[in-house]
């Protein structure tokens, strides 16, 4: 059995780019910046940033068009594919992106909106309370917020 699955939380680093394929199938690029904190051999904190390319195609690429600009926090789940091509100076390119299958858009009014040229830290918890919407490719697009029942303590039956 294989398994190929990506999973990140960053920063857009660029607004992404709507176009239409010959099919007529919509397909967006945009770049997402991920930060990783440690501390080196010294005790001194360090920051490495890592940059992801990242592709979606059909409602899904509409919906990063519509909802996603630079500097917004996204969660991006999908799969690693490697692409090939011929450049003009004749030399073989290779470029890895990640095909986005869902994904989840960050807190509104997270730090990082407004596209500083530098990204901001990533691991901001969101506000207390404030619900993150999830929208999956496979789902329609349902903007009303659902209310949640309470649960009573007394009610459940263990």
């Amino acid at each position: 059995m294989n398994f190929n699955k990506a999973i990140i939380l960053g920063n857009l680093t660029r607004d992404p780019e709507l176009r239409t394929l010959p099919s007529g199938q919509s397909v967006v690029n945009f770049g997402i910046a991920t930060n990783r904190f440690y501390t080196d051999k010294n005790g001194g904190k360090q920051q490495s940033v890592e940059f992801h390319n990242i592709v979606a195609f059909g409602k899904l690429a509409d919906i990063c068009s519509r909802y996603l600009s630079k500097g917004k926090m996204v969660l991006v789940e999908g799969r690693l594919q490697t692409r090939s091509w011929q450049g003009q100076d004749g030399l073989k390119r290779y470029r890895t992106e990640i095909i986005m299958e869902n994904m989840q858009l960050g807190p509104r009014g997270a730090a990082g909106e407004g596209g500083p040229s530098a990204p901001e830290p990533v691991a901001q918890p969101a506000a207390a309370g404030e619900e993150i919407p999830i929208i999956n490719a496979d789902e329609g697009m349902n903007f009303e917020e659902e209310k949640e029942e309470k649960t009573d303590v007394k009610d459940i039956p263990f």
